[in-house]
């Protein structure tokens, strides 16, 4: 005898309840800042309210946005010392000290609230070990296919700012 299977109503009413408790399915899939940018300023806003250049007058650097919601982030400075040995496990305590603190780079996942503004990170790993495994949360602006936003402030009062300029 052949049955009929029909939809369990409770179990379409648990999927369609518990959707919304996964915004970065149905947000990042809309995100207007899905596709590749790339680097045009890595500024710092320091704490007398003054703008320099953080990484440099030509910093160089990229973002992804996925469709599935994964990110990845990277900003070097350009002028960045080569190691005279050609050699990353033979570098000078200088080289090690420049290569460190003239890259910014991490990846994971992340959710766009355009409602909000504000991009929250949720990082897997980052060139800054201390932000591994965190959520760290952007305000950001998006003006046509120019994107930035602001870190929060360092312990000097000091806010980088990243804009990128959308990749076409």
């Amino acid at each position: 005898m052949n049955k009929i299977l029909r939809p369990n109503p409770l179990l379409l009413f648990a999927v369609f309840a518990v959707l919304p408790l996964f915004p970065s399915i149905a947000a990042a899939q809309t995100s207007p800042l899905v596709g590749a940018w790339t680097l045009t300023a890595a500024d710092v806003i320091k704490a007398d309210g003054t703008r320099g250049q953080d990484y440099g007058p030509t910093p160089h650097g990229l973002a992804v946005f996925t469709p599935d919601g994964h990110c990845a982030v990277h900003v070097f400075r350009s002028d960045r010392l080569k190691f005279a040995s050609n050699d990353k496990r033979n570098g000078t305590p200088e080289e090690y000290k420049d290569a460190s603190l003239g890259m910014s780079t991490h990846f994971g996942t992340c959710i766009v609230d355009t409602a909000k503004g504000t991009i929250t990170f949720k990082i897997d790993s980052a060139s800054f070990p201390n932000w591994d495994g965190t959520t760290q949360v952007r305000q950001f602006t998006l003006n046509g296919d120019e994107l930035s936003w602001r870190v929060p402030p360092r312990p000097d009062g000091s806010v980088p700012v990243s804009t990128f300029k959308r990749v076409r």
